[in-house]
């Protein structure tokens, strides 16, 4: 007979929780694409490349001083004293680090969307040092490590960090924005808001539900134990809540989506994209204080609420505060995060309130809310006021204007319209496009099949404004005209073509400089009206705004590596 296999309930439990607490620490990681995502679609084309080494920074910097630094400062607030991660008795104590590095790097990276456009990368990262190494692990101190925040016996509730992580992190966001002042041309003198639309809405959509992808990991992630033992048997630890924990943040992402839509719809009389967008996220910020503990229709008020408030509070920060938050980082995580952590006791189970009345549980909450608030204003202005007395916050206005991405890094994000379709230099040359010096023998003349005198080659310069989605189909047309050269710019301007409306965060505004490109294309043997309609022929759609033809006379030309002049040149 042979014995069954033996396992040690306590190794197995240990192995799967320590499993699954990797996992949805990678799962977290990715939110930081999400971040990167939705952060550089609501800035400028100029500073999308600022904005995402931004993000890139925020976890290589920010991490290795929480691992350094931040985790023995929380240890020391909670009261165990100064036990920094490097000093983890266990190789495996090292996975309860990093789960708690990547959410301290959640809540820094969430700052860098409401300063974006204007902040130095150095005073950002220097504010993200200080955050990883102090503020945010303040916060964790008070709360998660050592339940501090506490009224008779009562602890502040705040399950995955809808306060501690998000709210700080809205809250660290919408101060910093005020210290540094709005963005350039944000407001006229009359006080009057300029609406400066973000470059793209697919990656800020795309954010987004990378976003909401991760966020199960932030949530359902938070259910840490997979596995206990109790009397030498295996038993659930905290997964005898996760379903609710994935129901109610399931439900309330939904809502947060629906209720801001509705706002936006009421307000504006449609619903609006971007408010969709972060309302989901909204929603899902709303919950995460309290998904463990939250009724199944309790998620559907606390992400409906969350989700109606943001284009609310967005409008009251920019028109009344005056603050120019870029991506709403505090109607998204600040006051969504304060509202769902405040909406604990209204919502809960009976079991969860555990006889602790609706009164002292919300007394609490309103406690844990105004003491993270309250630190995190003071820390963060303190940091950014010396930034800026220093003169170190804030780029020039010449940089502001050239855009973070050239005078921060040196690039250019998008350098090219896109891909060309036809070989313009260096390629092989379609039949009967030959140049003057491919068809000279000598020094002078060139030699006529026809027996003829040469004639004389005038230099004509063809010059278009097109739309910027005829372009690939101009240039096969010139190709084919034997016309490849060209030169191709990007500009915008106003004609024929009727100004458009256009709304960014249900605010309207006028679009009456379209986005063209100029092609410059000088001829010399190529004949001018081929060259004219085969760009007509590639730009035309039968609308207004199609463009127009110039054709310039050129009165020389030099060719840089050979010396050749005139026609020759060309």
């Amino acid at each position: 007979m042979v014995a069954p296999l033996q396992v040690d309930p306590t190794v197995l439990a240990e192995g799967i929780n320590l499993m699954w607490v990797l996992v949805v620490s990678f799962l977290i990681f990715f939110m930081h694409a999400g971040f990167a995502m939705l952060e550089a679609g609501q800035v400028r084309s100029k500073n999308v490349a600022n904005q995402l080494t931004k993000n890139l920074l925020t976890w290589s910097v920010g991490v290795t001083v929480f691992f350094l630094i931040g985790a023995g400062v929380s240890s020391l607030v909670g009261g165990s004293g100064f036990s920094p991660a490097f000093a983890a008795e266990s190789a495996n104590d090292w996975v309860s680090w990093l789960f708690g590095a990547v959410f301290a790097m959640t809540a820094a990276t969430i700052v860098s969307g409401a300063v974006a456009g204007r902040a130095k990368l150095r005073a950002y990262v220097s504010y993200t040092f200080l955050l990883a190494a102090v503020i945010y692990p303040v916060v964790t101190g008070l709360t998660w490590a050592g339940e501090i925040i506490a009224i008779n016996g009562v602890v502040f509730q705040d399950f995955a960090g809808g306060m501690i992580v998000h709210g700080m992190g809205g809250v660290a966001g919408l101060t910093a924005a005020w210290v540094l002042g709005p963005r350039m041309d944000r407001y006229n003198e009359d006080g009057s808001v300029n609406v400066i639309p973000g470059h793209s809405l697919t990656f800020a959509v795309l954010g987004t539900l990378i976003l909401a992808f991760g966020w199960y990991g932030f949530n359902v992630g938070t259910a840490a134990t997979v596995f206990a033992v109790e009397d030498g048997a295996l038993v659930l630890g905290a997964f005898e809540t996760v379903g609710r924990v994935a129901m109610t943040t399931t439900i309330a992402m939904a809502c947060g989506a629906i209720g801001a839509g509705a706002v936006a719809l009421l307000k504006t009389g449609k619903v609006d994209t971007l408010y969709v967008a972060n309302g989901l996220l909204a929603g899902l910020v709303g919950i995460t204080a309290i998904p463990d503990t939250t009724t199944w229709w309790g998620a559907f008020v606390v992400g409906g609420l969350a989700g109606a408030q943001l284009p609310i509070v967005f409008g009251f920060v920019e028109k009344r505060l005056k603050i120019d938050d870029v991506c709403a980082v505090f109607p998204v995580h600040g006051s969504a995060g304060i509202l769902g952590t405040l909406l604990f006791p209204f919502v809960a189970t009976s079991a969860a309130l555990e006889g602790t009345s609706i009164a002292e549980a919300f007394a609490v909450q309103l406690l844990g809310v105004s003491v993270i608030a309250l630190w995190t204003v003071v820390a963060t202005a303190a940091v950014f006021g010396a930034l800026k007395l220093a003169g170190q916050a804030r780029v020039t206005p010449e940089h502001e204007r050239d855009g973070l991405d050239v005078s921060e890094h040196g690039v250019d994000t998008y350098p090219e319209f896109g891909k060309p379709d036809v070989a313009t230099d260096g390629g092989q040359r379609s039949s009967g496009a030959q140049t003057s010096s491919e068809l000279r023998s000598d020094g002078g003349k060139e030699i006529r099949t026809d027996g003829g005198v040469e004639k004389e080659r005038d230099i004509k310069m063809v010059m278009a404004i097109i739309r910027p989605d005829r372009l690939g189909e101009v240039k096969k047309q010139l190709a084919e005209a034997g016309a490849p050269s060209l030169t191709v710019t990007n500009v915008s301007g106003r004609g024929s073509q009727p100004a458009k409306k256009g709304q960014w965060r249900g605010e309207e505004y006028t679009v009456d400089l379209h986005q063209k490109v100029k092609l410059e294309c000088v001829v010399a043997d190529t004949p001018v009206d081929e060259v004219v309609e085969a760009i007509r022929e590639g730009a035309n759609t039968g609308e207004p705004g199609d463009g127009k033809i110039f054709v310039l006379p050129v009165d020389d030309a030099l060719q840089v590596r050979t010396g050749n002049r005139g026609p020759d040149a060309v």
